[in-house]
């Protein structure tokens, strides 16, 4: 079809019409740029590893993942201090149907490995969890976190199979351990040494940035009609 365009008019043509032709094709090829790079609305659901705690809100990794994407892309925050599997899985449609994401960062189950809960049981309310984002439908990338070794080495093990078992069975992007090279310093940790200070949070969005970064170069959900 560009040949025929630059053909048609053979060399009769008025040389008002190039730079015509010219401008029309540039702002074809701005248009086809401009869809390309399409804003995403990305929601981040998870609990107080997510949700600043003990910090400033803008300290924290999320606040700084929107300053990285810049205006473009949207984020939302709708991680809750202390929230489980089982809050989250209660929650998570009025969230999917309030903010309608086009991607989602799943970041929960901590709370429940600090209560000792079942692995199985955590796995099975993430599992359902990551079923009703895609059928939403929105992309899901799982953050994964560990339990401290007191728990045991079975459990901690159980526990830490929970994120990439699931990555694999849906084929999602993960970040096996979102705390890594955070946890074990001590000059990155509150007090309590399981939450994140502020200095760690940069860190922190590091680790999660693949898993983003990522999701957004894939291709956004199908929307049923």
């Amino acid at each position: 079809m560009l040949k025929t365009l630059l053909t048609s008019t053979g060399s009769s043509r008025p040389e008002w019409t190039r730079p015509r032709w010219a401008a029309a094709l540039i702002l074809a090829l701005g248009l086809a740029a401009t869809g390309a790079a399409r804003a995403e609305t990305i929601l981040v659901f998870g609990d107080s590893l997510s949700a600043a705690h003990n910090m400033p809100t803008d300290k924290g990794w999320v606040h700084l993942l929107q300053q990285r994407l810049g205006d473009k892309d949207k984020v939302i925050n709708a991680s809750i201090s202390g929230e489980t599997t089982s809050g989250g899985l209660e929650r998570l449609p009025k969230a999917l149907e309030q903010f309608d994401p086009d991607i989602v960062l799943l970041e929960l189950g901590g709370n429940d490995g600090l209560r000792g809960l079942p692995p199985a049981q955590i796995q099975s309310r993430l599992d359902k969890m990551i079923q009703l984002i895609q059928d939403h439908p929105a992309r899901v990338g799982l953050l994964g976190i560990m339990v401290p070794p007191n728990y045991g080495q079975n459990y901690s093990t159980a526990f830490k199979n929970i994120y990439p078992t699931l990555a694999e069975k849906y084929g999602l992007p993960l970040e096996p351990f979102m705390l890594d090279g955070v946890a074990l310093d001590d000059d990155l940790m509150q007090d309590d040494a399981i939450h994140p200070n502020a200095r760690a949070q940069p860190k922190v969005l590091d680790n999660v940035w693949s898993v983003v970064d990522e999701l957004l170069s894939l291709p956004p959900a199908s929307k049923s009609s």
